[in-house]
Formats: C-alpha cells, sequence, structure tokens
C-alpha cells in the first residue's frame, strides 16, 4: 500500500543511484531497513546511512557511526574503495551534488557497478541530480497513506490518548471523523499523525471544530513555496449584493460538488471565469464561492510565481497546483488572471509556458478544484483559455442597476451597526447611479469619516455629499467601459 513493492523492485534492478524526494525520512529508513531484513540469504546486502553530523553507519545491524567518513569527499572515496556490495543511502546530499569532484566519484561507483554492485540512495526534500549522473539513475515516490492507513493511523492515535487518559474514550462525532478523514489526505505518514494528534490531544474527541485548525495546519506544511494563500472562513452569499443569476447557478451545483450520493451521476462543475468591471464584486464572489460550497478558499498570487531563473517559474505553479489538488475538496481563486498568462513584456517564452502548464492542470484535474478565475482585460486573455470546456461558464459581473445598488447600501451600512431605517435608500441608491460595489462602500466610508468630524451621527446628507463629490470609474473610463460591455453582450452570462 505504501509503494514497499515499488521500491522492491528498483532495489533488485541494481539502478547505480535512487532518488527518493521525501520529506517523511524516518518512514523510508524504515521500509529500508524492513526490506534489507526480509531479503534472502543470496540477495542480501548490508545497509549504510551517511549524515554530514555523524559520517557513516550500518543500520541493518547496530553498529557504531565512522566519524572520520562524515566529510562528503571521504565517503564517497570510501564507498568506491570498497571491495563488497552494499546500499548506501546519503541524507540530504544535496547540496554537495553541485562540487565537480563528488560528481565524479559518484560516476565512478555507477561506472564500476558491474563489478562491485554499490547503489547510492539519496533522501532529501529535494534533489536535483547533474545532468552527467541522469543515465544512471532511478527515481521513487513514495506513496501517501490511502484511506484506510488514515483511519488507521487516527485509530492508533486514539488508542494512545486512551491509554494516557484510562477509563476514557476519545468521543467522536460521524460526520466529522470521516471529514477528518477526508482531509487528512495528501499528507505523508507522519504529518498525517501529527494533525491527528493535535485534533485529538486537544480535547479527547474529534468534533467539527477541529477542521478548520487540520486544514490551517495541513495548508501551513504544504505551502512552503509560499504561492498560495489559504482562507477557511469565506465569506457568506449573504454578504454579496445582487448577482443573483451566479448565486444560483452555484446553489444548483453544490450537492454535485460536495460529492452527495443524489448527484453521483453528474459531472463535477470544474470552475468558472467572472470578467466585468472593476470593483463590482467579482473578488467577493470568488469568497462567496467558497462559502456556499463550505470549502476553504485558496487564492493563487501569480505574482509570487514568477521567477527570474529558468524554469522556476513552471515548477513554482505546478507545485501551487498541486497543492491546491491536495487541499481538496476546496475553491481556487485566480485573481486577475490576464496578468500571469497574458504576456509579461518580454517574458512571452515563459508565459506560454505557464500557460501550457495550467492548461495542462485543468484538462487532467480529476480531483475536487472548483476554479474561480476574475479577469479585468477580456482582450488580453488568449483563446485557448476561454474556449468552452475550460470552464463551465463565463460570467460578466456589471454595474449594479438600482436595486442591487440599494441592496450594496444596506448592507455596508449594517456592517458597520448603522440603522438602515434613517437612511432615505432609495434616493442615495438613485444618485449613486453608475457606482460601482467599491464605489458605494467607500461613499459609506468617507460619510462616516465626515459624521464623526462633525460630531454628529451618520444621515442620508453625509452620504449624499460624498457621492455628489465623487466621479465613479463609469464616468472617468466611459470609453473602456462601453467597450468592455459591448463585447460582454451575448458572449457572456450577465450575473444579475
Amino acid at each position: 500500500m505504501d509503494g514497499r513493492h515499488d521500491l522492491e523492485v528498483i532495489l533488485r534492478s541494481r539502478t547505480p543511484i535512487i532518488v527518493i524526494e521525501t520529506r517523511d525520512e524516518a518512514r523510508i529508513l524504515e521500509m529500508l531497513k524492513s526490506l534489507s531484513i526480509a531479503s534472502s540469504v543470496d540477495d542480501y546486502l548490508p545497509l549504510f546511512r551517511w549524515t554530514v553530523t555523524d559520517g557513516l553507519q550500518r543500520i541493518d545491524i547496530a553498529l557504531e557511526p565512522q566519524a572520520l567518513n562524515s566529510e562528503p569527499g571521504d565517503v564517497l572515496k570510501h564507498i568506491r574503495a570498497v571491495s563488497k556490495p552494499g546500499i548506501y543511502v546519503l541524507l540530504d546530499f544535496h547540496p554537495f551534488l553541485d562540487d565537480p569532484v563528488h560528481v565524479r566519484l559518484i560516476k565512478d561507483i555507477c561506472i564500476r557497478y558491474r563489478e562491485v554492485p554499490r547503489q547510492i540512495i539519496l533522501i532529501s526534500h529535494t534533489v536535483k541530480l547533474p545532468a552527467e549522473l541522469d543515465s544512471f539513475s532511478a527515481r521513487f515516490d513514495m506513496a501517501l497513506p490511502s484511506e484506510d492507513e488514515r483511519r488507521k493511523i487516527i485509530q492508533r492515535v486514539a488508542d494512545d490518548w486512551t491509554q494516557e487518559n484510562p477509563g476514557s474514550r476519545v468521543q467522536a462525532d460521524s460526520r466529522a471523523y470521516e471529514l477528518l478523514i477526508r482531509n487528512l489526505g495528501g499528507l505523508t505518514y507522519r504529518d498525517t499523525e501529527q494533525l491527528a494528534r493535535n485534533a485529538i490531544f486537544h480535547d479527547g474527541a474529534i468534533t467539527k471544530s477541529d477542521l478548520p485548525g487540520v486544514m490551517q495546519a495541513k495548508y501551513e506544511l504544504l505551502n512552503r513555496g509560499g504561492a498560495i494563500q489559504f482562507e477557511y472562513e469565506t465569506a457568506k452569499f449573504s454578504d454579496v449584493g445582487g448577482l443573483l443569476r451566479l448565486k444560483e447557478w452555484l446553489s444548483q451545483r453544490k450537492s454535485v460538488f460536495r460529492g452527495e450520493e443524489s448527484a453521483a451521476h453528474l459531472d463535477v462543475p470544474r470552475g468558472i471565469l467572472l470578467i466585468g468591471v472593476q470593483g463590482c464584486g467579482k473578488s467577493l464572489a470568488a469568497k462567496a464561492t467558497a462559502g456556499i460550497f463550505g470549502v476553504p478558499l485558496l487564492r493563487l498570487d501569480f505574482g509570487t510565481v514568477y521567477d527570474k531563473y529558468h524554469g522556476e517559474t513552471e515548477r513554482k505553479l505546478r507545485e501551487s497546483l498541486k497543492t491546491a489538488d491536495v487541499m481538496s475538496p476546496c475553491v481556487l481563486w485566480i485573481d486577475e488572471i490576464e496578468k500571469g498568462i497574458a504576456g509579461r513584456g518580454g517574458e512571452t517564452g515563459t508565459t506560454q509556458r505557464v500557460l501550457g502548464t495550467y492548461l495542462t492542470w485543468m484538462a487532467e484535474k480529476r480531483s475536487q478544484v472548483f476554479v474561480v478565475a476574475t479577469a479585468n482585460d477580456i482582450s488580453s486573455l488568449p483563446p485557448e483559455l476561454v474556449r468552452k470546456g475550460r470552464f463551465d461558464e463565463i460570467f460578466f459581473v456589471d454595474l449594479p442597476s438600482k436595486k442591487v445598488r440599494a441592496s450594496i447600501l444596506a448592507i455596508h451600512l449594517s456592517n458597520r451597526d448603522q440603522n438602515i431605517g434613517r437612511f432615505e435608500i432609495e434616493s442615495l441608491a438613485d444618485a449613486m447611479e453608475g457606482f460601482s460595489g467599491a464605489e458605494i462602500e467607500q461613499a459609506v466610508v468617507a460619510a462616516l469619516y465626515t459624521a464623526h468630524a462633525q460630531n454628529e451621527e451618520l444621515g442620508t446628507h453625509h452620504v449624499m455629499h460624498e457621492v455628489e463629490q465623487t466621479r465613479p470609474l463609469s464616468v472617468v473610463m466611459d470609453e473602456q467601459i462601453h467597450a468592455l460591455r459591448s463585447w460582454a453582450d451575448g458572449r457572456t452570462v450577465p450575473c444579475d
């Protein structure tokens, strides 16, 4: 189940170099020792471990470390000079692979493998082999715990708690228990056990209140690159004024996305593209989508993905998308997607590779990741991104109507503890024609400052004064917004 058989096959293939990228060092060493001990007499090979701190040590039997072989060059020379077969596990050797002397020593060991079969296993969180060693190597990916194995890990942690608290048993809500098993997916054995221990040992129970903490800790373990931001508490749909057609569309797909049995025969929704006027609620709609689906929200920041070193940008994007897959079910919000994949000056080659990486992931994605991409400039988006099939639907977020403006105004006043009954909502909504949702909010904020400065209670006249002083974006950039609205007419689905 954990890849033990696959590892044994690679070991038996007598490949000179085996690369294992993992953070679960203890488990892979335990696996190697168990395979070594279980070997027949004819196949048996001594197993050694090397660290820069302790040197070389035989670990299939109890022997003291050889401190004299602690230097990287010394241990490689020792392995090259040994006349008997063996397996040598080098831990965290990756920083020393830049040294040409070390590379030559490893190559010597590989070339002479037929004379003396000495296998080198490189274990670290990341290993990048020099090109001249690639042909001598194989990679092994240790399988992550399956659902059954996660269930056993949680049960073992619960048994540990019971042993420490005689006479008591771990209280578990059945729904929360199943969600915990699912949410721990994608983690190593060690991390799975640690997060299960955090949840159970806190209060001796497994409840829904444990899940946000588990997801937050899981995100922190996975997102070491920093390109994705995590938010578990997402906006409720009541915080969004208007967007009635979008709300209805999402509500119809909620049961399918959540994997309810009644909707098992339907295709899982993939995502939506939100295009519209700046400040009209695209970002809030993305947050609210996670809220209505009841899942965490991940935000992909393309600004942190781009890197000056060749190939690093694509690697960061692949790792970020992999994080989203592991965090599923979730909503992945890609804000202003055109800035990440629509060309960045002279970086056209990089942006094309980024676009290709993203489109491949979209096409092959099998995880419960619902993508919400937002864009302000549709003309910058490549046609292969907006064609039918990439997204389930393309929605257009327009300037709010009078009814929606009144709703948005009421929401922002209520959020600031104002009694709506004291305001002439209809008159203010009329005066705010052409205002975006962000501009309506800013008018309320500015009016509060004015009322405070005048030592008065906020009233309609304060808000009206700010409205009269404001020139909304629809006036300042009338031509661009008119062109955007004209393009969207007939090509997209209105959110209202």
